[in-house]
């Protein structure tokens, strides 16, 4: 109980810059008697702080490959978080969605250079609309993340995993022609979202970190230039404002949607 205690202080005292989340894999390919594994991350441009293995931090942790799907199971407090034999041969998707957190603004600017970056328009007048203060108030936050495995021959194809925000990855990275780029659809709830901004987050061997800014169309689909060799992180967000329930249970006054993708390419 005392490790658990700690590592939930440490996580507590995450800085609230801290954006993005995502699963880093130790190795984007594994042999078929080999083992994912691979870490939960929080952090900026593509680095952060890895995270150990609490199940009272997410709803869902799974693997599917195929017509199969298990939940991932470790040890309380275990680093990697990420660390189970391949489901099958193939493409094993991994899917993790987090149970909500909560920040709060006590800089107005803060709120204003966050809801620039990701793109949200016009949310001066619209917070301002709905009566809110403009220090004091809360967001309350969500991760949706998943991470593609290329197992053995790593064949076999992406697709949605019911997230309530999800990016779905329409190349195989490890299998198909990537000279036009890599193709993702972004869906929220049901439906496709169109002229979205799509954060990419391109790691080169050496570690640098290149990020650039792409949209998706009507279909809801972004093409992604990607390089041999070098790994990514594909980023989108929605900002909403909460259903009453959950106002009320968690006293936010807005609400984000965190959608994670990531993976290699092969050299």
């Amino acid at each position: 109980m005392r490790i658990l205690a700690i590592l939930l202080t440490a996580i507590a005292a995450l800085p609230v810059q801290s954006h993005e989340f995502w699963i880093e894999p130790l190795a984007y390919q594994v042999d078929i008697d080999g083992t994912i594994r691979g870490e939960l991350t929080n952090g900026q441009e593509f680095e952060g702080s890895q995270l150990a293995f609490l199940p009272q931090r997410f709803a869902r942790f799974s693997v599917a490959a195929g017509m199969r799907q298990s939940n991932i199971r470790n040890r309380v407090g275990a680093r990697p978080a990420l660390d189970i034999a391949p489901l099958a041969e193939g493409l094993n998707v991994i899917s993790y969605q987090s149970r909500i957190s909560t920040i709060s603004y006590a800089e107005w600017e803060k709120f204003l250079a966050f809801a620039e970056h990701k793109d949200f328009a016009d949310i001066e007048a619209i917070h301002d609309a709905r009566g809110l203060p403009r220090t004091g108030f809360s967001e309350g936050y969500w991760r949706f993340a998943k991470t593609l495995i290329g197992v053995g021959n790593a064949i076999g194809r992406d697709f949605r995993s019911g997230l309530a925000i999800e990016f779905v990855a329409l190349d195989n990275p490890y299998t198909d022609d990537l000279s036009n780029g890599l193709r993702v659809q972004l869906y929220y709830l049901d439906d496709l979202r169109p002229d979205a901004q799509v954060e990419l987050f391109e790691k080169a061997p050496d570690g640098t970190v290149e990020i650039t800014l792409h949209r998706t169309d009507a279909d809801g689909i972004a093409t992604l230039p990607v390089k041999a060799g070098h790994s990514y992180l594909v980023d989108a967000v929605v900002l909403r404002e909460p259903n009453p329930e959950l106002i009320g249970d968690t006293d936010i006054q807005w609400e984000t949607l965190w959608a994670a993708l990531t993976f290699g390419v092969p050299e």
